[in-house]
């Protein structure tokens, strides 16, 4: 079958806490829905390494731009199978 990809957006946060908690619904729901990947779009910037650390606990890997996204030096772009 195709793929079913869907990307995670606007994930803003006050804390660790809540970020992880966001990140677990969103992973049980994509795998409820039958998606087979997840894609998200973050700063490449010193700023966002705390962000991209704790995707990448969560499985996510580097990836180059997808859908509409073009290569930006501003943006990490990261993807997990599920």
């Amino acid at each position: 079958h195709p793929e079913l990809q869907v990307e995670l957006r606007q994930l803003l946060l006050p804390d660790d806490l809540a970020a992880l908690s966001a990140i677990v619904h969103d992973l049980a729901e994509a795998q409820r829905r039958g998606y087979d990947r997840l894609y998200l779009e973050t700063g490449a910037l010193a700023e966002f390494a705390p962000a991209r650390a704790l995707y990448a606990r969560y499985g996510f890997e580097p990836c180059g731009p997808f859908a509409d996204y073009a290569d930006d030096p501003n943006s990490a772009f990261m993807t997990k199978t599920l």
